[in-house]
């Protein structure tokens, strides 16, 4: 007597398009990845024990690099006129903030310089480090 053979049913998985997905996936967070970081300038800031995070909504970034080159939101500027930029930029603003991103490598004197001008202007200051791990 010959019995036949029932096939069973074997459940499967397609994956092909899986990889075009992983790839998609990737690609938008290497996209998202690099918008997320607003500061192009490259510096080696102090290290801290302790971060705060109390600037106001929109701070003015300026940036101070070792051969004393300084950046108001990525845009050079001489430091003679850092001052009427920083008018100019704190104009109308209710309690402006700028975040200073001075290098390790500068000296005291550097910073007392520009941190005289936010006194001047009124313009709160706060030093950018980096958390000490």
């Amino acid at each position: 007597m010959k019995f036949k053979r029932q096939r069973r049913f074997e459940a499967e998985v397609q994956t092909a398009s899986l990889n075009d997905i992983m790839f998609f996936l990737l690609l938008f967070f290497l996209i998202v990845s690099t918008l997320g970081s607003p500061n192009v300038i490259k510096l080696m800031l102090p290290k801290s024990e302790k971060s705060t995070h109390d600037v106001s909504k929109q701070p003015i970034t300026l940036s101070i690099t070792s051969d004393k080159r300084y950046f108001l939101d990525k845009s050079q500027v001489n430091f003679p006129d850092l001052e009427g930029r920083l008018m100019e930029l704190t104009a109308g603003m209710e309690e402006p903030t700028v975040v200073l991103r001075a290098e390790q490598d500068l000296t005291i004197q550097d910073l007392v310089d520009v941190m005289a001008i936010g006194a001047r202007l009124r313009i709160r200051m706060v030093l950018a480090t980096e958390l000490n791990k």
